[in-house]
C-alpha cells in the first residue's frame, strides 16, 4: 500500500460524516446504530478505503465526494456546536487534567496474524481500526507470537504481517503496544485459537519432554519452555534466554522506524498467556476448573535439580527430593489438602524454604529476560511493561493457595506483590496487572475470591516500589457496571492509580449496539479521569459516525486521515 507524504498537524477538529456517507457506512460496518440487531461487519466482510489526505493546519478537512461535502457543509455550524459537548478529551489540557488522565487501548483478536504469515481479514481490521479511532482510543495491543515470527527455522523471523498492520495502525493514527508472546495460544481461559511454539522449538521439546514444565504426576505442559533451563543451551545450541534475546533483537532492528512513536509499549512475555507465572491451572483438556487450587509445576529434571541444590545449600537435603507431598490436585480446596489447610504445612520452616525457592525461580526468570529487554530497547523510546495474573481465588484463605502453586509467594503473613513491583521498578518496567473489572460480590462465595482486595494489594505494593500501574479486565465484560469498576480502580484513592487500561478484546460483540456506546462512554470517562458519567442521548443513539479525531499534544504531532 502506497501512503502519500503528510502535512504534519498540531490541532485539528473534531468533525462528523453524515447523511450519504454515514448511511453508507452504516449499511457495511453499523457499529452505532442503536436498532442494529447485528454485530459490526468489520469480522467478516467489510471494504473500507481509507488514505491520507495533505493539509495545511490551518484549512478544513476535506472530504472528497461532492454528496458527502454538500452534507458537511449543510450541517457545518449544527456540528460545531455539537463538538463543544461531545469531543473527547484532548491531551493538550492543562497539567492538572493530563495527570489524571488513562488512554485505553483495545487488544486485536489472537488470529490477527494467520498461521500462514498473513494479515487476517486486513479490510475488516481496517475499518475496526477507524471505529476504534472515532471513539478515542489511544491505540491497540496485538500479540507478535514467537510461533509464528520464528516459524521457519532458528534465527529465521518474518515480521512482514506485523509491519502491515504498523503501517495500518499509524495511517489511523493508532498507537500500538506490542507483545513478545513466546507462550503458546490455546488452552486457557479465551483461547479462541491454537498458535503452538515454533515446529523447531517442539521437536527439541520431543527429544527432551523435560523443557517443559511438568506436574507432581508427570503431566508435560507445552504452554511455554520451563524455566528450569533457562541458561542450558537445549534450543539447537542457544538457551531459551538467549533465544527470547535474539527475538527481541530482531524486530528491534525491523522496525526501528517505528518505535516510540507508533510502537509505544513492548509488553515482555515471561510465561504461560504472557505474565509472569508457572502454568498452575492449565484448561486444556479439562485439567482445571475455577476454583481449584492448581498445582505446583517443578517436576521436570532441571527444576529438581534446582530444588536439591537449595535444600542441600541450608543443609537439609532430605527437602530437595520433591516439591510438597500434601499439596492435593488441580481441583481441589485449600482445607481438602495438608499443605493449604488453615495450619497447613504452607506455614512450616519446610513450607516457607519451599516457598520462597518456588517463587524466587520465578523473580529470577522475569529479572533476566527484562534485564534483557531493556538492554534491547532502552533507546528506543518505548515503555516496557510486564503482565502479572490477577488470581484471586482462595484470596481470602490464609493460604492463597491459588497463588502459590502460581509462583507468588502471598500469604496471610508473607507479601508476594512487593517482591514482583520492585523486580519491575529495578528496570522501569510498568506493572500490568488483570481482574480490573471485578467485584467481590460478584463471585461465588466457596471460591473465597476477592479481586478487589488482590487490586488493593497490588495498588499499594506498586505505589512502594515506585513503578507505574497499567490493567487489563480478565474476562469478556461489555456491560455498565463492569466499566465503572475499571473507572473506579483506575483512580488513585487507595494506592496507585493506572497509566494505561488495556481492554480485552475487539470482536464482533464490541460492536454491537448497547457494548458500543458503553464501551464509547468508558473512554470518554478515561480521558477525563473518570469524571464524565454518562453520554447524552443525542451521542448514543447513533445518529452520527464520528470519524477523524485525532489528539494533538504539545510533544506529539497528529496526522489526518479521510475517507474516499
Amino acid at each position: 500500500m502506497h501512503i502519500p507524504s503528510l502535512e504534519i498537524l498540531r490541532t485539528l477538529p473534531f468533525f462528523h460524516l453524515r447523511t450519504k456517507m454515514a448511511l453508507t457506512l452504516r449499511s457495511s460496518i453499523s457499529f452505532v446504530n442503536q436498532k442494529e440487531t447485528k454485530a459490526l461487519k468489520a469480522f467478516d466482510d467489510v471494504s473500507a478505503t481509507v488514505s491520507f489526505a495533505k493539509i495545511k493546519p490551518s484549512s478544513r478537512i476535506q472530504v472528497k465526494n461532492s454528496a458527502r461535502e454538500a452534507s458537511h457543509h449543510q450541517t457545518h455550524q449544527r456540528d460545531e456546536q455539537r463538538e463543544k459537548v461531545h469531543a473527547p478529551s484532548v491531551a493538550h489540557h492543562d497539567n492538572h487534567n493530563v495527570s489524571k488522565r488513562v488512554p485505553v487501548y483495545v487488544m486485536l483478536p489472537l488470529d490477527t496474524v494467520t498461521m500462514g504469515g498473513g494479515l487476517n481479514k486486513p479490510r475488516a481490521m481496517n475499518a475496526s481500526l477507524m471505529a476504534l479511532k472515532s471513539a478515542g482510543v489511544e491505540g491497540v495491543m496485538v500479540d507478535v507470537w514467537w510461533g509464528l515470527a520464528e516459524k521457519d527455522g532458528p534465527l529465521k523471523y518474518n515480521w512482514e504481517a506485523y509491519a502491515e498492520l504498523v503501517q495500518m495502525v499509524q495511517m489511523h493514527g493508532l498507537k500500538l503496544q506490542v507483545v513478545m508472546s513466546f507462550h503458546q495460544c490455546g488452552g486457557n481461559v479465551g483461547d479462541t485459537c491454537s498458535i503452538p511454539l515454533p515446529p523447531w522449538v517442539l521437536e527439541e521439546i520431543s527429544k527432551n519432554p523435560d523443557l517443559v514444565y511438568t506436574d507432581r504426576s508427570g503431566r508435560r505442559n507445552p504452554e511455554y519452555i520451563s524455566l528450569g533451563c533457562d541458561s542450558m543451551p537445549v534450543l539447537k545450541g542457544r538457551t531459551p534466554l538467549q533465544v527470547y534475546s535474539d527475538y527481541m533483537k530482531s524486530f528491534h532492528d525491523r522496525f526501528r522506524n517505528y518505535l516510540g512513536s507508533v510502537i509505544v509499549e513492548i509488553q515482555v512475555g515471561m510465561g504461560p498467556c504472557g505474565e509472569l507465572r508457572y502454568p498452575s491451572y492449565p484448561e486444556s483438556n479439562g485439567t482445571w476448573r475455577f476454583p481449584g487450587i492448581g498445582e505446583f509445576q517443578c517436576y521436570d529434571k532441571y527444576m529438581k535439580a534446582s530444588l536439591a541444590a537449595a535444600a542441600e545449600a541450608i543443609g537439609k537435603k532430605e527437602w530437595g527430593t520433591s516439591g510438597p507431598h500434601d499439596s492435593g490436585k488441580y481441583n481441589q480446596f485449600p482445607d481438602d489438602t495438608g499443605f493449604f489447610k488453615r495450619e497447613g504445612t504452607w506455614n512450616s520452616e519446610y513450607g516457607q524454604f519451599f516457598l520462597e525457592w518456588y517463587s524466587s525461580k520465578l523473580l529470577d526468570h522475569g529479572d533476566k529476560i527484562l534485564a534483557s529487554a531493556r538492554g534491547i530497547f532502552q533507546a528506543s523510546g518505548v515503555k516496557l511493561s510486564g503482565k502479572i495474573a490477577g488470581i484471586h481465588w482462595h484470596y481470602k484463605a490464609r493460604s492463597h493457595a491459588a497463588e502459590l502453586t502460581a509462583g507468588y509467594y502471598n500469604t496471610r503473613f508473607n507479601d508476594g506483590y512487593l517482591p514482583i513491583a520492585r523486580m519491575l521498578a529495578k528496570h522501569e518496567v510498568i506493572f500490568n496487572f488483570t481482574c480490573m473489572e471485578m467485584k467481590d460480590r460478584e463471585q461465588p462465595g466457596h471460591a473465597n475470591c476477592s479481586p478487589e482486595g488482590l487490586v488493593h494489594q497490588v495498588k499499594m505494593a506498586t505505589k512502594m516500589a515506585r513503578v507505574e500501574l497499567a490493567g487489563e479486565n480478565a474476562l469478556e465484560r461489555y456491560d455498565a457496571d463492569a466499566y465503572a469498576q475499571v473507572l473506579s480502580t483506575s483512580r488513585s484513592d487507595s494506592g496507585n492509580g493506572l497509566t494505561a487500561f488495556t481492554y480485552l478484546r475487539m470482536n464482533k460483540k464490541l460492536f454491537e449496539g448497547d457494548n458500543w456506546r458503553h464501551m464509547v462512554d468508558f473512554v470518554r470517562s478515561m480521558s477525563e479521569g473518570g469524571r464524565r458519567q454518562r453520554l447524552s442521548d443525542a451521542d448514543s443513539r447513533g445518529s452520527d459516525l464520528y470519524v477523524g479525531h485525532i489528539k494533538g499534544t504539545q510533544r506529539e504531532k497528529s496526522q489526518e486521515a479521510a475517507l474516499v
